[in-house]
């Protein structure tokens, strides 16, 4: 069936921020005294902090105190000079472009909060490409809980036969092949992430395009 949705994860999709902001991470972790060593790198990438605070703190952790923390390490990560234009990967507009002349409905499904995902729309201009956007914030749990990329269906008017969702995350993956979507990861090369539930890898966006336009018929070249 030839897909009418595409559906994006944010960070480690369309933008490198995973990389980017893991050492940043860690460092302020280790400021508040958190000894990271035993955590592979992987368990940082796809998830929400929000959701780590218990397994890095152990008993330390306190649930009246999620708030503030949450609030601190938003504050920090927003004091943080970077901007999503310069993080947003090169053969992403290049790949917009292609599903809005196809005619693809897009929407992008991610962990992050409505402030960033808007943050990077507008800095990286693409705002204009998608459809829909759906974020964590809004739902109790978040990947590997396939509910973000059910929602984000529902809202594209797309079942899951009919959508194909760009994920890099261990968690992502999962949340996807349980939304009973089509699912192909972006290939990991940092963070040592399980990927083998993924129906695809490929090297980048534009490999993306690719697929797809072969798979209508068209040139590769096609822009």
């Amino acid at each position: 069936m030839k897909f009418k949705a595409v559906i994006f994860d944010m960070d480690g999709v369309i933008v490198d921020t995973e990389r980017f902001f893991h050492q940043k991470r860690l460092d302020y972790l280790e400021n508040m005294g958190i000894d990271t060593s035993s955590f592979p790198r992987s368990y940082f990438a796809g998830g929400r902090m929000r959701d780590m605070w218990p397994f890095l703190l152990g008993e330390r952790y306190h649930e009246e105190d999620a708030e503030t923390l949450q609030a601190d390490y938003t504050a920090f990560k927003e004091s943080t000079n970077y901007s999503y234009h310069d993080l947003l990967f090169s053969d992403a507009y290049d790949l917009l472009d292609f599903l809005k002349i196809e005619n693809y409905k897009i929407g992008i499904a991610s962990s992050s909060d409505h402030k960033q995902i808007q943050r990077c729309f507008d800095e990286g201009g693409i705002g204009n490409y998608f459809d829909v956007a759906c974020s964590g914030e809004d739902f109790k749990e978040t990947k590997p809980n396939p509910e973000i990329y059910l929602k984000t269906m529902e809202m594209l008017g797309v079942s899951p036969e009919e959508t194909l969702i760009i994920e890099d995350s261990s968690m992502g993956i999962e949340a996807g092949k349980s939304a009973k979507a089509t699912v192909w990861a972006i290939r990991d090369t940092f963070f040592g992430l399980d990927q083998s539930h993924a129906d695809r890898l490929v090297e980048s966006l534009t490999e993306v395009k690719e697929i797809l336009n072969r798979s209508s018929g068209k040139s590769a070249d096609r822009s």
